[in-house]
């Protein structure tokens, strides 16, 4: 087992992670009957995603020995009526000032980012859309 979640009323549910014992709290937004105070299910899909791409582009990273700490993704999250549903999510990527990484990394590090789990696992209606800005990044000469 994975995890399990208790639904504790009034919208709200704790979801604990059984190797770890690490916690999630969730709420139901406030445009769905909820108060919004934590995450809702639907963020929960959309940072997996940006959490998911960070890792996978973190492991290749590791191997070509560049240190992307510092690295942030701004993501929004769109939703749909009738059905109620996630229809789009823009995540837009954020390098620390000062990396240096030549076109063949940054094109390494991008295919990475969008073969994580979760991609593979997003409904093909949701549109994702991705930007990387490398414009903080130095671009090194090949």
């Amino acid at each position: 087992m994975t995890s399990t979640v208790i639904y504790e009323g009034e919208l709200r549910t704790v979801a604990t992670h059984l190797q770890s014992g690490s916690v999630i709290e969730t709420d139901a937004p406030t445009d769905n009957q909820g108060r919004g105070e934590r995450f809702s299910p639907t963020d929960l899909v959309a940072t997996a995603l940006g959490s998911c791409m960070t890792t996978i582009m973190g492991i290749r990273a590791t191997e070509l020995k560049i240190d992307l700490r510092g690295m942030k993704i701004e993501i929004q999250k769109l939703m749909k009526a009738d059905p109620r549903r996630i229809s789009g999510i823009d995540l837009t990527f954020q390098f620390p000032a000062g990396l240096t990484l030549n076109e063949k990394q940054q094109t390494i590090l991008e295919r990475a980012a969008h073969t994580c789990p979760v991609m593979y696992s997003i409904h093909p209606d949701i549109e994702v859309r991705v930007v990387f800005n490398w414009n903080q990044a130095v671009i090194a000469s090949v």
